[in-house]
C-alpha cells in the first residue's frame, strides 16, 4: 500500500503542491516549465521539474524526475512497432503500472513546489484514463495539484478553431478532475497570425458565442455546418466552465497573474509554506477574480487597434 511521501523521522509539510501542465503539442509546456520554475524559485519557492513526457527530448532545463529513464517513446516504437500515437498510449499505461518508481523518484523531493511538464496527445486528457489515474494517485500521495491547461492564442484569430478548443478544453476539465486554468499562451505572438474580429476579453471571458457564429456563417465552407456550431456553443455556455487567462512568459506581471490564479486554485495561498504578509495573501485570493484590466492591458501591448467587443457589436 502506498503511503503519503513523508520521510522519516523528519516532519516535512503534510501537502506537497504543484502544477500539472498539460496541452497540445507545440503549446508551449516546455517553455513554461522552464519560465515558471525560474520565476517561482526568484520569490523563493524550491522548485522541482518532472517530465512526464516520454517525447520530450532536449530539455532546455533540468529535470528532477525524468520518464525517460523508465520508458521511451523511441524504444516503444521501436520495440512493438507503434506509431507515434499508440507509442505514446502505451508509454502512460506503462507508467501507470509503475506508479511505484514514480513514487520512489518524487520521494527524495517532498519539501519542493512540483511542476509536471506532461505528454501532448489530446486523447490523454479527453478520454483515455492512464494520466488520469496517474493524477488521482498523486492526489493519494498528498499532493495538491492544479491542470494548468495551455493553448496557443493563435487560435484566437480563426472562429472555427476557437470553438474547437473550446470544446477540447472543457472536455480536459471535465476528464481529468482537477482544479482548473486555462491559458492562452504565446500571447505577444497574437496578431502576427491574424487579426482578431474582436476584443481580446471576448476569448478570455469566452463572452456571447452566437457573435463568433456570425462571423463563421460569413465562411462559405462553414455555413452548411452553421447548426452544428450552434449546438457546440450551447453546449459550452451551457456548462459556463471554459475562461484563459493571457499568457506571455516573458512578462513578470503575465507570470504573476497565472501563478496566482494556481495558487488559489490548489490551496498553496492558504498555507504557511513560504513567509506573506495578510495584502499579499488578499491579493492572491481575489486577483484572479478581477483580470479584466490585466486583460485590456495586454489587449493594448500585443493587439493594437482593435475594436472593444462593443464597437463590434454595434457594427453588426
Amino acid at each position: 500500500m502506498s503511503t503519503p511521501l513523508t520521510p522519516a523521522p523528519h516532519r516535512q509539510p503534510s501537502w506537497h503542491f504543484g502544477q500539472v501542465v498539460i496541452g497540445p503539442p507545440g503549446s508551449g509546456k516546455t517553455t513554461y516549465c522552464q519560465a515558471m520554475q525560474e520565476f517561482l524559485e526568484k520569490l523563493g519557492r524550491k522548485v522541482v521539474v518532472v517530465n512526464l513526457d516520454p517525447a520530450n527530448e532536449g530539455l532546455p532545463c533540468a529535470c528532477a524526475v525524468d520518464v525517460a529513464e523508465l520508458v521511451t517513446l523511441d524504444d516503444v516504437m521501436e520495440g512493438l512497432k507503434l506509431g507515434p500515437n499508440g507509442g505514446l498510449l502505451y508509454c502512460m499505461e506503462y507508467l501507470e503500472t509503475n506508479l511505484d518508481w514514480l513514487e520512489e523518484k518524487l520521494r527524495p523531493h517532498c519539501n519542493c513546489y512540483f511542476l509536471f511538464d506532461c505528454p501532448g496527445q489530446v486523447e490523454l486528457y479527453t478520454h483515455q484514463s492512464s494520466v488520469k489515474n496517474i493524477f488521482a494517485k498523486l492526489v493519494k500521495w498528498n499532493f495538491r495539484l492544479t491542470a494548468v491547461h495551455l493553448v496557443d492564442s493563435h487560435y484566437c484569430t480563426d472562429p472555427a478553431k476557437f470553438i474547437s478548443v473550446l470544446c477540447t478544453s472543457l472536455s480536459t476539465m471535465l476528464h481529468v478532475e482537477l482544479p482548473h486554468i486555462n491559458v492562452l499562451s504565446k500571447v505577444d505572438l497574437i496578431e502576427q497570425y491574424g487579426k482578431l474580429a474582436f476584443n481580446l476579453d471576448f476569448y478570455t471571458e469566452v463572452l456571447d458565442l452566437s457573435y463568433l457564429l456570425e462571423h463563421l456563417a460569413a465562411d462559405p465552407f462553414f455555413k452548411k455546418f452553421l447548426r452544428l456550431n450552434e449546438k457546440l456553443a450551447e453546449v459550452i455556455q451551457d456548462y459556463s466552465l471554459v475562461s484563459f487567462l493571457p499568457l506571455n512568459v516573458q512578462d513578470k506581471n503575465s507570470m504573476m497573474q497565472v501563478m496566482k490564479a494556481v495558487d488559489k486554485a490548489n490551496g498553496y495561498c492558504f498555507g504557511d509554506l513560504e513567509e506573506r504578509n495578510l495584502q499579499a495573501l488578499m491579493s492572491t485570493v481575489v486577483g484572479p477574480d478581477f483580470h479584466f484590466d490585466i486583460t485590456l492591458g495586454v489587449q493594448e501591448k500585443y493587439a493594437p487597434g482593435s475594436k472593444t467587443f462593443e464597437e463590434e457589436v454595434m457594427d453588426l
